[in-house]
């Protein structure tokens, strides 16, 4: 959700908090275990711990304090009582403050058994795989799918040996699938079943995705990729007031550097995407020095079991005190 479409819904958001707390007020819980969303989750908190001080609150996933809003550490400080970290440098945000607080890892890198599939439907022996992660929310989709296509366009017109094929929400499968129909592509395929769209991955040569978390399972999977992004003019322009980061992904925010490309605003175009990839698929060297720097970079991050044992534990603690 963007700057804009949060204060139109303001009203209701904020009724939401309010229905969300009285009903954890009338449960009475030991422990308010918050996941994520912390304009939601953190606003919740804070309202149970003033009303309840008794109900110990949880929170799973800190938010990105080290993007913006470095203030709210302190006012978490009054309310939260444990901080769950996915990654390990948010630890110094925290014990600054003082608050109690653990690194139990990212779960999207964790190794899952997936169930094979028959995907020779969607794999050809004679078309190499560039997976394209459009974005979740349709918004991000409106934005991004024209310059997708147009990027395929492209590519076709230069070197017709690959099959793209587009990871989709089931939410939004549909809208793309309509989309492309008005195309005259015959080389593009749509997944959006979580263990088809891991395998279809893993069998990729290149992808190109949206920012956000899934790049995280991108280089877990061992696979090259750029990041592309658009605000519409408002969004960037406040994002560009409060962000204190000079890059958009994880791996690059980091390593403080830019292991894996961006394409942000004016550069989020067909033909810098074009450009960009044929230039990463013409030199194997870029793409083993990113795959390299970025393992390094999940090794970094793992936990020490998984990030629910992990969070499991913490919990259970609480718990037995």
């Amino acid at each position: 959700m963007g700057f804009t479409s949060v204060l139109l819904n303001i009203f209701k958001i904020k009724d939401k908090i309010n229905k969300t707390v009285d009903d954890i007020i009338k449960f009475n819980p030991d422990i308010l275990f918050s996941v994520d969303s912390p304009d939601f989750t953190l606003r919740v908190a804070e309202k149970v711990k003033k009303i309840n001080d008794n109900i110990k609150t949880i929170h799973y996933v800190a938010p990105q304090v080290w993007i913006w809003r470095k203030n709210r550490v302190k006012k978490i400080k009054k309310f939260i009582d444990h901080m769950l970290l996915l990654f390990n440098f948010e630890k110094k945000y925290f014990d600054d403050e003082n608050i109690k607080n653990t690194f139990v890892g990212h779960p999207l890198i964790e190794k899952n058994e997936n169930v094979k599939t028959v995907l020779s439907d969607l794999i050809s022996k004679d078309k190499k795989i560039i997976s394209i992660f459009p974005g979740s929310r349709k918004s991000e989709t409106n934005v991004l799918l024209p310059i997708l296509i147009d990027f395929i366009k492209l590519m076709n017109t230069k070197d017709n040996s690959y099959s793209f094929v587009f990871h989709a929400t089931d939410e939004h499968k549909e809208f793309i699938i309509n989309h492309l129909k008005k195309t005259d592509l015959d080389n593009i395929d749509v997944v959006s079943e979580e263990n088809i769209k891991s395998q279809i991955l893993s069998n990729s040569v290149f992808a190109v995705s949206k920012s956000g978390t899934v790049s995280l399972q991108i280089s877990n999977a061992n696979i090259p990729s750029i990041i592309i992004y658009k605000l519409s003019f408002i969004n960037f322009m406040i994002f560009k007031m409060f962000v204190n980061v000079k890059f958009a992904n994880i791996i690059n925010i980091i390593n403080n550097k830019e292991v894996i490309p961006e394409l942000l605003q004016k550069e989020c175009n067909a033909d810098e995407i074009y450009k960009t990839v044929i230039y990463f698929l013409k030199n194997p060297e870029l793409i083993k020095k990113q795959l390299s720097d970025c393992s390094k970079t999940l090794e970094g991050i793992k936990s020490k079991s998984s990030s629910s044992d992990e969070a499991a534990k913490i919990l259970s603690n609480y718990l037995i005190t």
